[in-house]
């Protein structure tokens, strides 16, 4: 009995224990980012330096109007011309230019909708013939890897709990089975362990 009330308690408490964890993690990255500016002007003003909560609030403020600024800018011609200018010059880092290019190719196709991103919850044979697992196109366009006229697709199969980490096969398209549920469903459902399942399905 004690064990079982332990148990569900501890069910309980953790989803709201992750989400404290996660809030924590993203201020204490936004207050490293804007700490030191924001004593400088706290001296700069003769005011006493903030407090954490304080900072918090501050960085996180400053983090939505840069966010903005950066938005607007490159939604007109001058801030286009930056952007390139930028993109550029990253592109020709050694060392540098593998992991921006990467990031960059992966956040240009999620926001343009293209070729799939992510968008297609599939499902596939994996990894053997009678297994299922619940994977995203990626893509459509594969012929530039295998040099045939087969029609592929590029499946992303991410892994629980961490589903920023997993493995991209390509396989034919007569061998990819869509099913109805959202990119949502089917990202908490990897994270949950297979355990949180749609509610409509329930």
């Amino acid at each position: 009995m004690i064990r079982k009330r332990l148990l569900a308690g501890l069910f309980a408490l953790l989803p709201l224990g992750v989400t404290f964890w996660l809030l924590k993690t993203i201020f204490q990255i936004l207050i490293g980012i804007f700490r030191e500016p924001l004593f400088w002007a706290a001296g700069l003003l003769g005011i006493p330096e903030p407090i954490y909560w304080q900072q918090a609030i501050f960085s996180l403020l400053a983090m939505c109007c840069l966010l903005f600024l950066v938005g607007t800018l490159v939604q007109n011609y001058v801030g286009r011309r930056i952007l390139s200018w930028l993109d550029t010059l990253m592109l020709n880092i050694p060392g540098v230019k593998g992991i921006y290019g990467t990031v960059k190719q992966v956040m240009s196709s999620i926001q343009g909708g293209k070729g799939g991103s992510f968008k297609e919850v599939v499902l596939v044979h994996w990894p053997t013939p009678e297994s299922r697992i619940m994977g995203f196109i990626a893509s459509r366009r594969c012929n530039w890897a295998t040099g045939d006229n087969i029609k592929r697709v590029a499946v992303y199969i991410p892994t629980s709990p961490n589903p920023t980490s997993g493995l991209v096969v390509m396989l034919e398209e007569s061998a990819v089975q869509p099913i109805n549920v959202t990119p949502e469903q089917a990202m908490t459902w990897v994270v949950s362990g297979g355990s949180v399942i749609p509610a409509e399905f329930n």
